[in-house]
């Protein structure tokens, strides 16, 4: 009678706790926690778990757990059906096994083999919100018959429905992050699978970009490449043409707009001799030359209308005469066309002819400019970085916190061309190992109206050392003596700048 009486008591007093607990804490989910802890110090357990349910896998899995190391955490997965928790989950039924050693049904997944004494209790109780079971709550003791189980079984239910609710918002958390976890895996998965090894940029932006080219490269289908002047639309050029079954043949680029209206013609074409003055020889034309291959036409929209009209006839009929001559050639080439102009209001206003235009955009493509794909900027700065250390022969490491918020600031008006302009006079520029803000164009240093350096020469000076002293903490990992002998200054200077600058989070 007495011990009946005495384990009421421990139980109350075990529901008490987590009552309070659960009324003091600021988010529910973290009460679990310290409730299992509880349990566990009021009935003596070996250890005591809480799975939860994903309803997505149909996967059980342990949430929390007092008693088990991460290794045995880990083995603690089992589907519907599965082992005793796995049957109290589908179920919705609670299960008592007086005896481990005893039930064929315990896997013992989470400690094989640990020397339990032969009389080892396991209870699991399903924990349940309405008419669903979400998880189960499971509890090993020792159990030599003189301790009813039924008590504990009973103070096992209670707590389950105590934390239901915590659990289920749990639950939701983990489904939620899985669900960000898994687009961000395929997004990443999606990037990798249709970059071209050219490209260089992980971004969202770009990823319909690498989409399209692989759809578009094994056709022979002309595409017409369109983004602002600077987004790289020659790199997709040479990136559909070696993908493509073309990828052995010639890629042939042309620039539209820097050829004279006088030899437009002839570069395409090729002429005769004699065709014009100073015309001393035949000479065969880019699309000659391109032939089992790719013409690239850069700025396609600069054509003038006479040219315009006979690349309407290579489209249609792959045909073409040489400048001068009578002779009609074939090429067997795809055209890949690039402009940054608008096309459609260049076909209302008279400059573009409106068939070729659609012959042209069979397969358009559109590139992002850069400050739409900001997460790229660092990529491309780096690979930047690296090429212009191998071609000057210099030794750049990294680039400074400060030259990367100027970077991430800026809004690229000359787009990836102007990014590469700008690292390659910093590379240059650089006495050390390291790119500095200051080493930037001053189009950079300008972009930001809060910019100190547009102020006063004290707040100049001000950056500047701020900028250095935050180098020195970086390179010495936080440690402000190793960044005073850096910077050749002594420990209470940097201590007075690390307090001016509020730079305590490099603090060890």
């Amino acid at each position: 009678m007495w011990v009946e009486s005495s384990i009421r008591s421990r139980s109350l007093t075990l529901l008490h706790e987590a009552s309070a607990l659960l009324d003091q804490a600021s988010d529910v989910r973290a009460s679990v926690k310290p409730i299992l802890e509880a349990l566990s110090r009021h009935l003596d357990l070996h250890c005591a778990t809480l799975t939860v349910l994903n309803r997505r896998t149909s996967q059980i899995l342990v949430h929390e757990a007092v008693g088990l190391t991460e290794e045995e955490r880990q083995r603690a997965r089992y589907r519907l059906g599965e082992g005793i928790t796995g049957q109290v989950v589908e179920t919705g039924e609670p299960v008592v096994v007086p005896s481990i050693a005893a039930e064929p049904r315990f896997l013992d997944r989470v400690r094989p083999g640990n020397g339990r004494p032969p009389q080892t209790a396991f209870l699991c109780v399903p924990v349940r919100l309405g008419n669903e079971t979400i998880g189960a709550l499971s509890a090993e003791r020792d159990h030599g018959g003189e301790h009813p189980l039924e008590e504990d079984m009973r103070v096992l239910s209670i707590l389950a429905s105590l934390i239901a609710h915590a659990v289920r918002l749990r639950q939701f958390a983990e489904e939620e992050e899985e669900l960000v976890a898994e687009n961000r895996r395929l997004l990443r998965e999606l990037a990798d699978r249709y970059r071209p090894a050219n490209i260089i940029g992980t971004s969202r932006e770009m990823a319909p970009v690498y989409e399209m080219i692989d759809q578009v490269a094994g056709s022979d289908a002309t595409v017409l490449i369109r983004g602002e002047s600077g987004t790289g639309k020659e790199l997709i050029a040479q990136a559909v043409h070696y993908a493509s079954p073309r990828a052995e043949g010639p890629f042939i680029r042309v620039n539209c707009a820097a050829l004279p209206e006088g030899l437009i013609e002839s570069e395409l074409f090729g002429h005769e001799k004699g065709a014009f003055s100073g015309a001393l020889q035949q000479r065969a034309g880019r699309f000659e030359r391109a032939s089992g291959g790719t013409i690239f036409l850069d700025e396609i929209g600069d054509l003038t209308p006479n040219v315009q009209i006979r690349l309407l006839r290579v489209l249609q009929e792959r045909e073409f005469e040489r400048v001068g001559g009578a002779e009609t050639l074939t090429s067997d080439v795809r055209v890949v066309a690039a402009t940054n102009r608008p096309l459609e209001r260049d076909m209302e206003e008279g400059r573009f002819r409106a068939d070729l235009f659609y012959r042209l955009n069979v397969f358009p493509i559109h590139v992002p400019p850069l400050r739409d794909r900001r997460t790229d900027i660092t990529l491309l700065a780096d690979h930047f970085v690296e090429k212009y250390n191998l071609r000057h022969g210099r030794g750049i490491t990294r680039l400074s916190t400060p030259a990367i918020d100027l970077l991430m600031a800026y809004h690229w008006p000359g787009n990836v061309r102007e990014l590469e302009n700008a690292i390659e006079r910093a590379v240059l520029m650089a006495e050390g190992d390291v790119i500095h803000a200051r080493l930037l164009p001053p189009s950079l240093q300008m972009a930001r109206a809060d910019d100190v350096r547009s102020g006063p020469l004290q707040g100049q000076l001000d950056a500047l050392e701020r900028e250095l002293v935050v180098d020195a903490l970086k390179v010495t990992r936080g440690n402000r003596a190793a960044a005073a002998r850096h910077l050749g200054i002594t420990e209470r200077m940097m201590g007075l700048r690390v307090a001016k600058y509020g730079l305590g989070a490099f603090d060890e």
